[in-house]
């Protein structure tokens, strides 16, 4: 146990961010009519947001209802691509930096 809980202080911050956004994408129900919002645009009060619908759509493109994903916003797929290819910068940077001898 000591040595998984080594392991994982050594991840980036970033990367433990990245994996853990796209474990709360997957739980989110983006059918319900309230939910929690971090946009600062929800915040003060305006209608239209261009990022707002975001995660909702991200999460049924990962449950295969394509068709709606798109309706909700169109750039989910696009979204999906760069927290993956940043994830795989992330550990390939972990393993070229750390000695591991």
């Amino acid at each position: 146990m000591k040595e998984i809980t080594r392991w994982i202080k050594q991840l980036p911050l970033e990367l433990i961010f990245w994996i853990g956004s796209l474990i709360a994408i997957y739980f989110i129900n983006p059918y319900s009519g309230d939910h929690m919002s971090l946009c600062p645009l929800d915040q003060l009060g305006f209608d239209w947001c261009p990022g707002c619908g975001l995660g909702r759509s991200m999460n049924l493109l990962l449950k295969g209802d394509f068709q709606e994903s798109w309706s909700m916003h169109p750039l989910a797929m696009f979204a999906y691509l760069v927290i993956f290819s940043r994830i795989w910068t992330l550990i390939n940077n972990l393993k070229t930096t750390h000695n591991y001898g």
